[in-house]
C-alpha cells in the first residue's frame, strides 16, 4: 500500500508540474502576442505662412470684397476703409499747394509793368529835382566866391544838392530792382515752398491709397476679424491670408529622437485626416524650445534631463487637400 500510494503522489506531482508549466507557457505566449507595447508615435501639426492685412490709417470698414475661404491673387483689393480725416487732410494739402504755386509764379514772373513804370517815373522826378538842385548850388557857389552871399547860404544849397543826389540814387535803385524782379533767393524760397506743399499732397495721397487694402500674396482668406461698419485703428489686423503653397509640419521631439531626424533627412509619415495617407517629409529646421520645455528625469541615476526640440519638415511633393491644422503621425 505504501509503494502504491507513493507512486500515486508522484503522478499527481508530475501532473501538477505539467499543468503549471502549461499555465506559465500560456501566459508567456499570451503576453508575447497580445500584450506587446504599442509602437511610439510622434504627432505633428501642419502649418502654413500666414500674412496679416492691416492699414496705416484708422477708419471704418466700408466694404469687404472677399469672404472667408476666398482665394485671392497678389494685388487683389480685399477691403475698402472710410477715413474722412484723411480726405480732409488731402483738401488742406491741396489748398497749401495751390497757394505755394501762386507765390512761386509771382516770384518767377517778376514785377508788374505798372510797378516798373511807377518806379521809372519816380526816378525821372528825382533826376529833375537833382538838376535843379545842381544849378542852384552852382549859382550860390559863384556868388559865395564873389563874397556876395554868406557861407550859410552856400552850405544850405550844397546840403540840398547832396540830398537830391541821394534821392536820385535811391529812386534809380528802386527802378532797377523793379526791372530785375524778385531776388534769386526769393525765387528759390518760393520753389522750395512749392516742393514742400507737393510733398505734403503726395504723403496724404499715399495715406489715401491705404484705405483700399490689397493682398501682398496669393492665398486663401482664413479669418476676417471686424465686421462691416466697425472702426479699426492704425496697424490693427483686419484679416489673415494663408499661403497654401508654403506649408510645413511642426513636431516637438525629445532630443533622444533627434539622431533619427537630422537636418535634410527624408522620412515617411501619414495624415489621419486624409485617410492615413502616407507622405514624404524632409527636415528643414531644428531648434530647442528652451529650458521651460525640458523633460525631467524620474530616476536618480541612469537618466538625464532631456530637452525638447522643435523640428520642421516640408513635404517633398505637393499633397492634395493638405490643410493647416491637420495632424501628421510618425511611427
Amino acid at each position: 500500500m505504501s509503494a502504491k500510494k507513493k507512486n500515486s503522489d508522484n503522478a499527481n506531482m508530475l501532473v501538477a508540474f505539467v499543468v503549471l508549466v502549461c499555465i506559465v507557457l500560456g501566459i508567456t505566449l499570451f503576453g508575447f502576442f497580445f500584450m506587446q507595447p504599442d509602437p511610439e508615435i510622434i504627432q505633428g501639426e501642419v502649418e502654413a505662412t500666414e500674412v496679416r492685412i492691416s492699414g496705416k490709417v484708422p477708419g471704418r470698414i466700408e466694404k469687404y470684397l472677399v469672404e472667408e475661404g476666398s482665394f485671392v491673387k497678389a494685388g487683389d483689393t480685399l477691403v475698402i476703409l472710410d477715413s474722412p480725416e484723411v480726405e480732409a487732410k488731402l483738401t488742406q494739402a491741396r489748398a497749401a499747394e495751390k497757394a505755394a504755386s501762386a507765390l512761386n509764379q509771382k516770384a518767377n514772373k517778376g514785377t508788374r509793368e505798372e510797378q516798373i513804370r511807377g518806379a521809372f517815373e519816380m526816378w525821372q522826378k528825382a533826376l529833375a529835382g537833382l538838376e535843379v538842385a545842381k544849378k542852384s548850388f552852382d549859382r550860390v557857389q559863384n556868388l559865395y566866391e564873389k563874397e556876395v552871399l554868406p557861407a550859410q547860404k552856400r552850405d544850405e544849397a550844397e546840403a540840398n544838392y547832396k540830398a537830391m543826389l541821394a534821392t536820385e540814387q535811391a529812386a534809380k535803385s528802386q527802378y532797377e530792382m523793379a526791372v530785375k524782379g524778385a531776388q534769386e533767393e526769393d525765387k528759390e524760397a518760393a520753389q522750395a515752398q512749392l516742393n514742400r506743399a507737393k510733398g505734403a499732397v503726395a504723403e496724404v495721397r499715399s495715406y489715401m491709397s491705404e484705405t483700399m487694402l490689397t493682398s501682398p500674396i496669393s492665398g486663401e482668406i482664413s479669418e476676417i476679424f471686424p465686421q462691416r461698419g466697425e472702426l479699426v485703428g492704425s496697424g490693427a489686423p483686419i484679416m489673415n491670408v494663408l499661403d497654401l503653397q508654403d506649408m510645413w509640419v511642426t513636431f516637438n521631439m525629445r532630443e533622444a529622437y533627434l539622431k533619427d531626424f537630422p537636418k535634410g533627412k527624408e522620412f515617411k509619415a501619414f495624415v489621419p485626416a486624409l485617410g492615413d495617407k502616407e507622405i514624404t517629409l524632409k527636415v528643414t529646421y531644428m531648434k530647442d524650445l528652451g529650458s521651460f520645455a525640458a523633460w525631467k528625469a524620474t530616476k536618480v541615476t541612469g537618466e538625464y534631463d532631456s530637452k525638447t526640440f522643435e523640428v520642421r519638415a516640408k513635404p517633398t511633393a505637393p499633397v492634395g487637400n493638405l490643410r493647416p491644422g491637420m495632424s501628421v503621425i510618425i511611427k
